[in-house]
């Protein structure tokens, strides 16, 4: 692996120079083990500890199959999937594994008695396997998720509507939390070059999530003038569909958790603020109770940031604690649109403010190819920034997945693979130097 380093922090190979660099027969990944799904039996979420179930072990380098391409990571992210995947929650993730393995002769490598974790990767191609034509080994890129075999014509106008569409990492082995990872080759975009390592594999997921979800038109199509409401705005998800409200001309109403993540949301430029905390909201009286109370005074705290207009758009991803409050809030004809349920998935709320009122829910999961290069690209031109906050070591990820579990942290959390240390992988130091404020903006020392 001490070779695979060293060629890409020369910066100077060539794809025959990469190509002859020997594979290593075995590597480092992040794992969940079969035999383990039981450990957090009857505890409460909240009590579950990542760092007691995530191992870096060695593990064997998969075969290299058509349409595939073996990269050397250098680094990744923690996403909200990775902690589900910790906890063995809802359900362990071998069940993904298993059916995937009963799908194909290819896909059988998937199912083991480990799963290598990680959604996001930044790293350089050392493979490709045959029918690849638009790769070779030595490009840097970073990974998108969609992993998809476009085998039925569901999936052809929007794949995330394939049968067989499944999240990379989550839903296959071979992640990118370690030093290698196996993708298919059409889930590799071009990495930016004003980025490091680390900061270019933090937008994957979360920024072409919050694309889709916001601005694209299988989502909320959001439009100028809009008021977009988004819960956790400084967090992995919601500080790139603020970024997106304010390039696309909308108005983000932010809602955070503490001051110092309301000023995150100053800094990029958000000027309607909700610190639910300080501001005491409540929607659920008890376990099973909600509160419309707390419904109408967050509303009507929505109001005096709009000059009396509610929201266009509602943002969603906490889930069931404040599912019911965004069905109220949203303006009658409003869009709910929703991905994720980081506080429980079974949602509540009065269906009289839905139907009464014309709003739609849609559901948003990731995005399409289409989708995932737009957003990438949005990176790469420096109209989108990275919200990197933290990063760790390989080996530290039970602890950056315990930080995302317990809402720790701010932005994105990073993890370096095969990078000796942070700051490594930036090529044109020039545009860098354009948008360095907004890069650091999350870096608790502005590093």
């Amino acid at each position: 692996m001490d070779r695979i380093v060293d060629a890409i922090l020369s910066g100077s190979g060539s794809p025959a120079d990469f190509g002859n660099l020997p594979v290593p027969e075995s590597y480092r990944g992040v794992v969940v083990r079969k035999d383990e799904t039981d450990m957090f039996a009857e505890m409460v979420s909240a009590a579950k500890d990542p760092r007691k179930s995530l191992h870096v072990s060695e593990v064997p380098t998969p075969d290299l199959g058509p349409g595939e391409a073996l990269v050397a990571v250098m680094a990744s992210s923690i996403n909200y999937n990775t902690v589900w995947s910790s906890l063995f929650e809802p359900l362990p993730t071998f069940g993904f594994l298993e059916r995937y393995g009963r799908s194909n002769a290819l896909a059988k490598r998937h199912d083991l008695p480990y799963h290598v974790l990680g959604s996001d990767l930044a790293g350089v191609v050392l493979r490709v396997g045959p029918g690849v034509n638009a790769w070779r080994p030595g490009d840097e890129v970073v990974a998108h998720c969609l992993s998809v075999e476009l085998e039925s014509s569901d999936g052809h106008n929007d794949t995330m509507l394939d049968p067989e569409q499944r999240i990379w990492g989550f839903e296959t082995n071979f992640g990118g939390l370690a030093e290698l990872a196996l993708v298919k080759s059409n889930q590799l975009m071009h990495k930016p070059k004003h980025l490091s390592w680390e900061e270019a594999a933090s937008t994957g997921l979360v920024n072409a999530t919050a694309y889709r979800q916001l601005v694209s038109r299988n989502g909320a199509g959001m439009k100028q003038g809009d008021n977009v409401l988004i819960w956790g705005a400084s967090g992995g998800l919601g500080s790139y569909a603020t970024q997106f409200a304010l390039a696309g001309g909308a108005n983000p109403i932010c809602v955070v958790s503490s001051e110092r993540k309301a000023d995150i949301c100053r800094a990029m430029g958000a000027e309607s603020i909700i610190d639910r905390s300080a501001e005491g909201y409540a929607f659920w009286k008890n376990e099973r109770e909600q509160d419309p109370r707390e419904w109408k005074r967050f509303g009507k705290r929505i109001r005096e940031l709009t000059g009396g207009e509610d929201a266009d758009i509602v943002f969603e991803h906490p889930g069931r604690e404040t599912f019911g409050a965004s069905v109220y809030v949203a303006r009658k004809g409003g869009t709910i649109v929703t991905c994720a349920s980081t506080s429980g998935f079974h949602h509540e709320y009065d269906n009289r403010y839905l139907w009464m009122s014309l709003k739609r829910i849609i559901g948003s999961h990731f995005a399409n190819y289409r989708e995932a290069w737009e957003a990438n690209r949005l990176v790469a031109k420096g109209r989108i920034h990275p919200t990197l906050s933290k990063v760790y070591s390989l080996e530290d990820t039970g602890q950056a997945a315990y930080d995302v579990h317990h809402n720790l942290h701010q932005g994105k959390v990073g993890v370096l693979a095969l990078a000796p240390h942070e700051g490594l992988g930036v090529s044109d130091p020039v545009m860098r130097a354009r948008h360095i404020d907004a890069i650091n903006r999350f870096r608790p020392t502005g590093t």
